[in-house]
């Protein structure tokens, strides 16, 4: 592959637009871009949580694997109408999400973000895949989107919650339970 960015600036969105991967021009408030970015975020807050895990970490495989699949959907809604999230993707998230929440014990009450640095990280991520998803619910009201995008994000964001229980609990932590107003 030949060298994608040679400079850096181009002067192209000096006047509030950007280009596709299709070639078209968007204004930089569409929809569109803010899915595009969110799920960039979301990118970046998954990022920060592996720099808090060890390279050994069962975790750091799940989410650069993930890394990886948020930069395809970012590239899919940079194309309109190009697929790279495959379902298959939708299957091998639930079955790690099922295989995670296997040794956690039943929700028997709210939890609040927190425990563990590493537990309220994969909560910060969580909250921006919520929004993410919202982004991309929104953009799919006036462009066609592919079921899979909206399905992996929800799916992520599910996995990003169990996660971080299990990150509060690890070295004998444990969750931040919400307390009621009236037993506070």
């Amino acid at each position: 592959m030949g060298h994608r960015l040679s400079k850096i600036y181009t002067r192209t969105g000096d006047d509030g637009t950007t280009g596709l991967g299709d070639g078209s021009r968007i204004n930089k408030d569409h929809q569109r871009m803010e899915s595009i970015g969110t799920v960039d975020e979301l990118n970046s807050h998954i990022g920060l949580l592996i720099t808090e895990l060890s390279a050994e970490d069962p975790y750091t495989a799940i989410l650069s694997r993930i890394q990886h699949d948020l930069f395809d959907l970012g590239g899919e809604l940079a194309v309109p109408g190009y697929t790279l999230v495959s379902a298959d993707r939708i299957g091998e998230l639930e079955s790690t999400l099922d295989e995670l929440n296997e040794d956690l014990p039943p929700l028997k009450n709210f939890i609040l973000p927190g425990g563990s640095k590493p537990a309220s990280l994969c909560h910060l991520a969580r909250a921006v895949c919520r929004r993410a998803e919202r982004c991309v619910v929104a953009l799919s009201r006036s462009d066609e989107i592919n079921d899979t995008t909206r399905q992996y994000l929800n799916r992520l964001s599910d996995l990003l919650f169990v996660m971080a229980r299990l990150l509060a609990r690890r070295d004998g932590g444990d969750e931040v339970l919400w307390v009621p107003a009236d037993k506070r």
